[in-house]
């Protein structure tokens, strides 16, 4: 009886031995509470999470701010390149039949993209930079040709009166550096760049237009300048200006009072036109001489 009993509780000792820590337990594969699930004959183990998110990936600020005026910058740059070109091309089929009229449509229409490209940019004081960069590469483009280091036949004929070169080094260099100041210097936020501008793009050009067409009655004391022109002048610069200055407005770039804001604007006009009319073009460019008389007017009238 005592050996039997042995045998049995040995024999019972072997069966119940618990597994070995190596041996895989296996169960169904079924969902659990928890929203998780365990695969059909795996290993008991931590479940995975169905729905754990992988962290999505953030653009700095800095970065996207950068971003966005790099391809603002793009933008504008093909805007002013794609605009020569089209003057360049109807100037080659006679479409434009006289190179002056294509220069001063130039001198017209891209200073005033250049202004109503501006709220494109963002809010970053940093903005300014990456605008100021398009007139850069257009005064780099002028230095080259002009230096005669390269030659755009289309860039010499849109900007130029006889076809030099060297034309290029002057009221078109003098233009684009005034387009760099006013970005850098007034911006958005000031109406003095926005005035100056305006007497420098839309007053001069147009007057200089209609003065060729029409002057036929000279101003006295300047026998190159036509009271229509300088009537021309006046009127458009100041509409000019101050449509600019409403579009800055409406998009919330400037506050102005407007009953003080138009005399102001029309006298800084009167100014301007003032001083283009004077005979001294020989000495300094009107692209010099309007557009910093207009902006030391503009800067104790508005102060």
């Amino acid at each position: 009886m005592t050996l039997l009993s042995s045998h049995l509780l040995l024999f019972s000792a072997v069966h119940r031995r618990t597994p070995p820590p190596c041996t895989t337990v296996f169960r169904w594969n079924k969902p659990t509470i928890d929203g998780t699930v365990r695969f059909l004959r795996s290993p008991v183990m931590t479940a995975v999470v169905l729905d754990q998110r992988v962290a999505r990936f953030v653009v700095p600020a800095a970065a996207e701010d950068l971003l966005y005026n790099a391809g603002a910058t793009v933008g504008v740059l093909g805007g002013a390149y794609a605009l020569v070109r089209a003057f360049d091309q109807l100037t080659r089929r006679n479409i434009l039949h006289q190179q002056g009229l294509s220069r001063k449509l130039v001198h017209i229409l891209s200073g005033l993209l250049f202004l109503v490209s501006w709220p494109i940019f963002s809010n970053s004081p940093k903005a300014r930079y990456f605008a100021a960069f398009v007139p850069l590469v257009n005064c780099l483009r002028l230095l080259v040709n002009g230096l005669s280091l390269a030659s755009d036949e289309g860039l010499i004929k849109s900007l130029t009166r006889e076809g030099d070169p060297q034309e290029l080094l002057r009221g078109p260099l003098y233009y684009v550096l005034i387009l760099i100041f006013c970005a850098l210097v007034f911006w958005r936020e000031s109406p003095i760049g926005v005035v100056s501008l305006g007497m420098m793009c839309g007053g001069d050009g147009v007057a200089d237009i209609i003065g060729r067409k029409y002057g036929s009655i000279k101003i006295p004391y300047n026998q190159n300048k036509s009271w229509i022109g300088s009537i021309s002048m006046l009127v458009f610069g100041f509409l000019v200006s101050i449509g600019i200055l409403c579009y800055y407005s409406v998009l919330g770039h400037v506050q102005l009072d407007w009953a003080s804001t138009v005399p102001r604007v029309a006298f800084i006009s009167l100014v301007a036109t003032i001083v283009e009319s004077l005979p001294i073009t020989e000495i300094v460019d009107d692209n010099i001489s309007v557009p910093l008389v207009t902006m030391a007017v503009a800067f104790f009238t508005f102060h």
